[in-house]
């Protein structure tokens, strides 16, 4: 009996090879319409990988869109010696794990406690509205209590703020206004709780 020249499961994989390629050669073109094919199609997958490593979904979407980013940079790196959705899961992972860095190196930096209201700036009761506002900030999830803290509390300008945690000026801008949304509804509820 022969060998077949062509392995059966060789076969079945065609089809997705052939696809893989397609999406690859297009990207590497610059195509945006595949690229826009390429993101739809495998965004959905990515943002669970994302959602593993960040667990806040505003903060795993910017990462997300950030290696995307890179993917469609740095799309002449890839050697085809492997799957495209292989190295681009790699790119995915890769920022995750740079998000947590910088997150953890950012909660490292700036301590809620090194926080101190000026002492000629507030009467008693304010005091009691600070600690309230402090204690709540740890509620906020994290992306958005870094937003906050970096510009209510150091002051920064969103720009700096996206450079110092590698997003965008406008996704620095938008958790800032959830933030703020959040921390009165927090305060609406402990207002109305007592």
């Amino acid at each position: 009996m022969k060998k077949p020249l062509v392995n059966p499961k060789e076969i079945q994989l065609l089809p997705q090879v052939a696809a893989e390629k397609r999406l690859f050669l297009g990207c590497l073109e610059g195509n945006p319409k595949i690229q826009r094919e390429l993101f739809n199609k495998l965004s959905p997958k990515m943002l669970s990988i994302c959602l593993r490593y960040i667990k806040e979904t505003a903060a795993a979407e910017d990462v997300l869109i950030i290696a995307f980013g890179k993917v469609f940079d740095r799309i002449g790196q890839f050697q085809q010696r492997g799957s495209f959705e292989g190295w681009i899961r790699r790119i995915v992972v890769n920022e995750c794990l740079m998000h947590l860095e910088k997150e953890r190196n950012l909660f490292r930096e700036i301590g809620l406690e090194n926080i101190y209201p000026v002492a000629n700036q507030y009467n008693p009761s304010d005091l009691l509205e600070w600690n309230d506002m402090v204690s709540m900030l740890n509620f906020l999830p994290s992306g958005y209590r870094k937003v906050f803290e970096l510009f209510v509390l150091k002051g920064m300008s969103h720009e700096e703020i996206g450079k110092t945690l590698g997003i965008s000026e406008n996704t620095s801008k938008s958790q800032l206004s959830r933030a703020r949304v959040y921390l009165q509804r927090l305060m609406e509820y402990r207002n109305n709780k007592n």
